[in-house]
């Protein structure tokens, strides 16, 4: 019989928020694997937890997935951690998920901190819907291009960022998506915990000390592409707007219908003017 995958969060800060059950897991299971078994040796320490601990992180990922793959089918059970939050959310643990499923391996979340979540939940930004990106590329065309992409996402946008990359990264954001309002969540549930909202612009000139992981919650497009469009479409007359549908190989009913629906108007009287021409 197959061992169980268990994929445990860890505290992002404060050791006081791991729960009651990660801690039973951690101590249940044959083996952990860990994205830094130095980092992750200090936490079960703290604990007094002793588990043999296996390296689990980016580079390796590929190939430690198949062999920890291997050990739960020999029966073991075996726990996922992260440097800190959940596995799987921009941290290794997605590769090895997928090989589970396709061996049949039980998966098991441990749910715990999450350091995207907590920073969304306190920006004051609307969390209803929202759009997680995570670590944009280091790469700067790259980057532009992801933040290009999304530039009408009326969803509030989430992203992760390294201290030395934040200047640039706010720096696109204002150039690409304007001088929204953002929030800057920085070492959340740590000693330094802070929140920083404003728009881009002012917090770009009043950044001093930059120091510590942040979060950056930025608010969506007030208006959609599809918006945009209709809005364009709009401010042409008739005939152009006729004419630019005909050029998409739309057939004169469907036109019809497309401008009424564009126009929020009864479609007879979008037939009628065309009737009368």
């Amino acid at each position: 019989m197959s061992g169980k995958l268990y994929l445990v969060a860890t505290p992002i800060g404060n050791l006081e928020d791991i729960t009651l059950r990660a801690l039973r897991i951690l101590k249940e299971v044959d083996i952990i694997a860990a994205e830094d078994t130095r980092h992750t040796l200090g936490l079960l320490n703290h604990f007094e937890i002793s588990k043999p601990l296996i390296s689990y992180y980016k580079q390796n990922e590929s190939t430690r997935s198949a062999e920890l793959v291997e050990k739960l089918k020999e029966g073991k059970d075996i726990a996922i951690v992260s440097d800190a939050g959940t596995p799987g959310i921009s941290d290794p643990g997605e590769q090895i998920v997928r090989c589970a499923i396709q061996e049949k391996i039980e998966i098991v979340p441990i749910p715990g901190a999450c350091a995207f979540v907590n920073a969304l939940i306190s920006s004051g930004m609307p969390t209803r819907e929202f759009c997680f990106l995570g670590f944009l590329s280091m790469v700067k065309k790259e980057r532009k291009e992801t933040l290009e992409e999304i530039k009408y996402e009326t969803k509030t946008l989430i992203f992760y960022e390294a201290p030395h990359k934040l200047k640039n990264t706010l720096e696109n954001m204002l150039e690409i998506l304007g001088n929204r309002n953002i929030v800057l969540a920085r070492e959340i549930t740590k000693i330094h915990e802070e929140f920083i909202r404003g728009k881009i612009s002012n917090i770009l000139e009043n950044l001093e000390e930059i120091k510590g992981e942040f979060v950056i919650i930025v608010e969506g497009n007030c208006e959609s592409k599809k918006d945009i469009e209709i809005k364009n479409l709009n401010q042409m007359n008739l005939d152009e707007q006729y004419k630019f549908y005909e050029n998409q190989g739309l057939s004169k009913k469907e036109i019809i219908k497309q401008i009424a629906k564009d126009r929020n108007v009864n479609k007879n009287e979008i037939y009628q003017y065309f009737l009368e021409k």
